[in-house]
């Protein structure tokens, strides 16, 4: 069973989501430590409730971004962790965290990217007055939203729904989609390093649905 990390800065209801799929045996996974970035955040409340460890910082504490990764860095291999689930942690990842877990961090985002990046992606969509939006979890680079694909599920604006309706929508399939793509992802990094250990060779596997 892979150790998960999850980053947020919020509310945490995709954390929550986690690690109740985890509860179930949804999701093969020991989601090992909360990272925050914000003290005070409802998710730091959620992961004591749930006796999930939490590593919580305040940025301006550091004198740099490579600062404080290299001590989250350091809380996550203290707890072992093999990947990261972003859940709106709302910090670019920088060169310290990206070249430790190449490969291995995962973002998921409320539109269709390349569609409304970044913050209020929701609200962007909404204004924009297109007709759907949705859910898009991605690997993660250097730039904002723009690491490749894994999967994406549209849902659609109804005309002259409130925002409020909208939102709670796009959440309810985060909340299913993001568990269901992370047990893909481990599950296949499970079988891969099981053929290594088997074989000795790597095979490579295509992690996209």
């Amino acid at each position: 069973m892979k150790r998960l990390a999850v980053f947020a800065s919020g509310s945490g209801t995709n954390f929550q989501a986690l690690v109740d799929a985890a509860k179930r045996g949804e999701l093969p996974a020991d989601i090992a430590l909360l990272v925050c970035d914000r003290p005070g955040a409802k998710v730091i409340e959620r992961a004591g409730r749930e006796h999930v460890p939490v590593f919580v910082f305040s940025p301006k504490d550091y004198p740099s971004k490579a600062a404080f990764e290299s001590e989250i860095l350091r809380k996550l291999k203290e707890r072992q962790v093999e990947w990261i689930a972003l859940a709106g942690y709302m910090r670019l990842i920088g060169p310290t965290l990206l070249s430790a877990y190449e490969g291995k961090i995962v973002n998921i985002h409320p539109s269709l990217l390349p569609a409304f990046p970044g913050k209020d992606a929701i609200g962007q969509a909404y204004r924009a007055g297109v007709s759907e939006t949705g859910v898009t979890i991605h690997y993660v680079d250097e730039g904002m939203d723009t690491g490749p694909v894994i999967a994406q599920r549209a849902v659609p604006i109804v005309p002259g729904e409130p925002i409020e309706a909208l939102e709670a929508r796009i959440h309810a399939v985060e909340h299913e989609l993001y568990p269901a793509v992370l047990r893909m992802l481990l599950g296949e990094a499970e079988q891969q390093e099981e053929r290594i250990e088997n074989d000795g060779s790597e095979t490579s596997i295509n992690q996209r649905v």
